[in-house]
């Protein structure tokens, strides 16, 4: 199901109300951008400790927007069947009053989702705002002001325009006549009510359904009676609660303390973090921290089926859509009964007919599915007997315990960042480093062209003339230390901490030169006299 901003207000209730009931909620989300050109060393490495990832991962989700979030509510309605509500949120940040984004385009990625059919103009039109904690105080603050300042150029001119047509017509309208202000935004529809009440005492406004406003001209006694109404949609506290938008759903969610499931999850929490809770903070330890107050049960089902491809022996699926056909072949799972079963609501029943990968809203649908099929499919696999009962989420939870909490790291010093604890360090395959000789001004651009034919290595500069090589894989490995043995101009050999590490070296020739200066010395000095 698809909401944008002009119908996200009436749906919220019931949003509420779902989420309180569901077993879990999966998410996944659409980005204008995922990695910064600049700098270039922004993309994610083998190298890569959880802090220096998060700091590179920081600058990006500062750079870019979400476009799209996805949302898929898990109710257990009986024993061993799941109702799906699946949304597609569209989103674009708050521009009312002072408030203005800017946020970076990247062309891979808007070339990407325009292949997946993803609709721009829902998101420019009818995204939904939002705002994080820093950006409320701002907005608070503007309105105890009575500030009417407006960010957009194209809000200033409805303005203008509706504010000429009012002063034409209310100088020869008669007391309680109105008029009707039609094609106005959300962010219009109170700027202007706003702007009019304060410009002319003698006028009343109030909305009438979407993108209209009605203006009635009034006494002033009556101006009195109407600006104390409890009713009134322009009260501050009501205009924040307008501004928050989807940041409102996002303060249910946290409230509501429910497993929260995600795929490759890690860019999508610090976007979470940073548009609708609190700008990402320079501390990796504190995002941890924080995440885990928000949400303190974390499953990224990345974690999940890395793992269990080898205890299950299943095929391998490079993207979510391909993991999800695998969980849901029947050779898997040959006429099991108490597998889960999973069906999507009537009115959010268009993914039952259509695959939309890349979707925000179908991506939770398969996100939250193979959560229950990967959990199942553990379920089965580590007792001796077949599971006679349909099994309850809280026994799923159990059997993952091992995985919560834990969000896949890409191509690092770790294998998953550990959001209730100390994460653990990944083996990687040995250390090499290339020693130059006869190839002046080579960097690590150059060094990594020279290898990405025969295999795949990140390379980070050691000093003038050596680089470090890392792979994930040892044949790599093995194939250049083979290969290399004879280069005229690169000598390639495993790195060795005592032997390679500057910091190393630089101790031992310090050592050296106080050595020898105590050696000249003594040899200088001659031994000590005795005194008789």
């Amino acid at each position: 199901m698809e909401v944008g901003a002009a119908d996200f207000g009436r749906r919220l209730p019931r949003l509420r109300g779902r989420v309180r009931r569901a077993a879990f909620l999966a998410f996944d989300m659409e980005f204008t951008g995922l990695h910064s050109a600049s700098p270039q060393n922004d993309k994610p490495s083998l190298f890569d400790s959880p802090v220096e990832r998060y700091l590179k991962a920081r600058q990006s989700v500062q750079h870019f927007t979400v476009t799209q979030l996805g949302l898929a509510i898990f109710s257990n309605e009986s024993s061993n069947k799941y109702v799906v509500h699946s949304y597609n949120f569209f989103l674009f940040p708050s521009t009312w009053g002072v408030m203005d984004v800017e946020f970076t385009l990247s062309a891979s990625s808007i070339q990407f989702l325009s292949h997946y059919g993803f609709d721009y103009n829902k998101f420019l039109k009818d995204g939904i705002p939002y705002m994080n904690e820093a950006q409320e105080k701002i907005l608070h603050q503007h309105l105890l002001e009575g500030s009417r300042k407006v960010s957009s150029a194209l809000d200033r001119d409805v303005l203008k325009k509706a504010i000429d047509e009012v002063t034409c017509w209310v100088a020869a309208a008669e007391e309680e006549e109105t008029m009707i202000l039609q094609d106005l935004s959300g962010y219009q529809m109170l700027e202007v009510q706003l702007v009019l009440r304060q410009a002319l005492q003698n006028v009343w406004t109030q909305s009438l359904g979407i993108k209209k406003v009605m203006v009635k001209k009034v006494n002033p006694e009556r101006r009195r009676l109407l600006e104390n109404s409890p009713y009134d949609c322009c009260q501050k506290e009501l205009i924040l609660l307008s501004a928050r938008g989807f940041t409102n759903l996002f303060q249910i969610l946290v409230q509501a303390k429910k497993p929260l499931v995600g795929h490759n999850m890690l860019l999508d929490l610090m976007h979470l973090h940073d548009k609708f809770y609190k700008p990402l903070p320079e501390s990796y330890e504190e995002f941890k921290k924080n995440i885990h107050n928000l949400f303190p049960v974390l499953i990224d089902t990345k974690t999940v089926t890395k793992s269990i491809w080898k205890k299950c022996r299943f095929p391998r699926g490079s993207s979510l859509l391909e993991v999800y056909a695998v969980l849901c072949s029947s050779n898997l799972n040959p006429k099991d009964s108490t597998c889960p079963e999973i069906a999507l609501a009537s009115d959010c029943s268009r993914y039952a007919e259509k695959k939309s990968p890349h979707e925000a809203g179908y991506d939770a649908f398969l996100c939250g599915s193979v959560l229950l099929k990967a959990a199942h499919l553990l379920l089965c696999r580590s007792t001796d007997d077949a599971v006679e009962a349909a099994p309850s989420f809280p026994q799923y939870l159990t059997v993952l315990a091992e995985y919560l909490n834990k969000v896949n790291f890409i191509r690092g010093g770790v294998s998953s960042i550990n959001f209730s604890g100390e994460d653990t360090p990944c083996h990687h395959p040995p250390l090499l480093v290339v020693h130059v000789r006869g190839w002046p001004g080579l960097n690590e651009r150059q060094i990594y062209q020279e290898f990405k034919a025969l295999c795949s290595f990140d390379v980070r500069r050691l000093s003038k003339n050596q680089f470090l090589l890392l792979s994930n894989k040892f044949k790599h490995v093995r194939l250049v230390l083979r290969d290399y043995k004879h280069h005229p101009h690169l000598r390639i050999s495993v790195y060795r901490h005592w032997r390679h590490s500057p910091g190393v070296n630089c101790l031992l020739q310090v050592s050296g030169v106080v050595a020898l200066w105590s050696l000249l010395a003594f040899v200088l000095g001659g031994a000590p006299r005795c005194l008789f």
